[in-house]
């Protein structure tokens, strides 16, 4: 099943939560001189635009970053992308992660690899990444992950962040995950999941307490964009979560359940 495209959702307040903590990890890495490795596998397509009829159709971007966007202090660095991002491509514009983690990062210095399955996302996640340095497959990115973990450089990041569109994800995440962290075992693995009314997010969470006893989950619930939507909240697993981000996802959750 390929139909499932961002552009609907981009810069709802699942976005600021997810990409405000992927910079806030990003900034506190890049703070060593030291390379890293960037690996996503559910890349998008990089690049979004809230004036296009799919985000104004839902209005999850007004609901989303354009209520969160000034409660964040003007030096955070998901404040930074986002701005970078404005000057490069318009006012209008919303970076997904791949251009967050490309902002976050040093050229020359650290590598970025990209995975999206889904054909009309991944030409446009080629056109977005465009000049960034990046490597871009067209393939099912945990497999991706699979094969290139652990990567060189072996300190990184992975970013997991499926559509949930395949409804077996929710059971074959946590083994997935817990594979890869045997592999890559000084990776900081970051997989996001959806807080929903009905609650499947809570066998998965429940899966990964059990396939990865030491991993760190951080959430943060708001009210539904829109009358009948079942989102009410974005979680964050981290596994090697660093210094300083339990309490980085703290000021998160309060911020955001203020709105």
């Amino acid at each position: 099943m390929l139909s499932y495209q961002h552009a609907f959702h981009a810069g709802n307040l699942a976005d600021v939560h997810k990409h405000a903590l992927l910079a806030w990890l990003l900034a506190y890495m890049t703070a060593k001189d030291k390379p890293l490795s960037y690996i996503e596998t559910h890349a998008g397509r990089g690049l979004y635009d809230l004036t296009a009829p799919q985000a104004l159709k839902t209005g999850e971007a007004a609901a989303g970053i354009a209520r969160a966007e000034n409660l964040f202090p003007p030096d955070h660095p998901y404040i930074g992308a986002l701005q970078a991002t404005r000057a490069a491509h318009g006012a209008y514009a919303y970076p997904g992660s791949p251009l967050i983690a490309a902002h976050g990062l040093r050229a020359g210095h650290d590598r970025i690899t990209l995975a999206e399955l889904h054909p009309a996302e991944h030409d446009a996640l080629g056109r977005a990444m465009a000049g960034q340095g990046a490597r871009v497959y067209k393939r099912d990115g945990l497999d991706m992950a699979q094969t290139i973990c652990p990567p060189n450089p072996r300190r990184g990041v992975l970013m997991v962040d499926p559509s949930y569109e395949v409804k077996t994800d929710y059971a074959t995440l946590p083994r997935a995950l817990a594979q890869i962290a045997r592999k890559w075992n000084v990776g900081v693995l970051v997989l996001w999941y959806p807080i929903l009314q009905d609650g499947p997010d809570a066998a998965l969470k429940s899966d990964l307490r059990a396939e990865l006893p030491a991993i760190d989950l951080f959430e943060a619930r708001f009210a539904p964009a829109r009358p009948g939507h079942r989102m009410i909240g974005s979680g964050m697993a981290v596994v090697n979560a660093p210094w300083g981000m339990a309490e980085e996802a703290a000021r998160l959750s309060t911020l955001l359940a203020g709105l």
